[in-house]
């Protein structure tokens, strides 16, 4: 069920709601299966019985409807993918985040200037000491990375078992050796989420208007520190990567990745309808 608290502005909805807000702002009626999704809307009050929409969902509506910048956040983790964002309206920054096993998100008005700030949090960066051990870099292949996920699920809880399995699976696939093997046995072992975000703009390029991406992958591994995927290097296109594909893992200061992800995001020259 949707809802929205006046006093901050922010809205929990399912994508299906904010489909029928789209509808709407664009003076059409929903769809048939969409008309139960309005009627949770009308219910809570953000849209009337004539279909007109609450003032409050002005500044959402309105970066929804032209958004300069689209950031997309992806954690995979113990609960699966969970997908978070941001989206950078002329009048207003949204944020939304979603939650395990929930269709909802929760969309809240952020400052521009906390851009940096809350993807940081969305991908939960934390502090890190700088004791990285002797291996900083590891390059196998996509293959060897499925072995040693399909290993882990196999592994039932028992860390003895679980470790002994992995490195088994990796030894089994690719020509990767000590001490990096030990190493990607234990990353894999502590690995907290992996996760990516992904900034999207309307840019030019050699002189004409193109869609413009810059992404981010890491893995998050807990005491064993962050480690950027160099390759596949992002973005990532569908059916570009298969068990052949090269994979670089680079241990990264959080320092370092909250500058990469103040990279990310484009200046205000880069955007064509700013």
């Amino acid at each position: 069920m949707p809802s929205h608290d006046s006093s901050r502005a922010r809205f929990r909805l399912a994508d299906r709601h904010v489909a029928v807000l789209a509808h709407l702002l664009d003076g059409e009626s929903p769809t048939d299966e969409l008309w139960p999704s309005l009627g949770e809307l009308v219910q809570i009050g953000l849209v009337g019985e004539e279909g007109e929409l609450a003032p409050i969902l002005k500044d959402l509506l309105g970066a929804l409807a032209a958004p300069l910048v689209l950031g997309t956040v992806e954690v995979t983790g113990e609960h699966g993918t969970v997908n978070h964002g941001v989206v950078v309206g002329r009048e207003a920054v949204i944020a939304h985040e979603g939650w395990p096993g929930d269709e909802e998100s929760q969309y809240t008005p952020i400052a521009p200037h906390s851009l940096v700030w809350e993807l940081a949090r969305m991908v939960n960066l934390q502090a890190d000491d700088d004791a990285a051990g002797a291996v900083t870099r590891i390059t196998t292949t996509m293959g060897a990375l499925d072995a040693g996920l399909s290993a882990l699920d196999e592994g039932q809880g028992d860390e003895a078992v679980t470790r002994e399995l992995i490195h088994k699976a990796l030894t089994g696939v690719g020509t990767l050796a000590e001490p990096e093997l030990a190493e990607l046995t234990e990353l894999i072992m502590g690995m907290n989420a992996m996760w990516r975000i992904t900034v999207a703009w309307d840019g030019s390029h050699e002189g004409e208007r193109a869609a413009m991406v810059r992404a981010l992958a890491v893995w998050d591994c807990g005491a064993r520190g962050y480690w950027v995927r160099e390759k596949p290097a992002e973005p990532v296109v569908e059916g570009q990567v298969g068990p052949e594909s090269e994979l670089r893992l680079v241990r990264t200061r959080n320092g370092a990745i909250w500058e990469k992800i103040t990279d990310l995001l484009p200046d205000k020259e880069d955007l064509i309808d700013a």
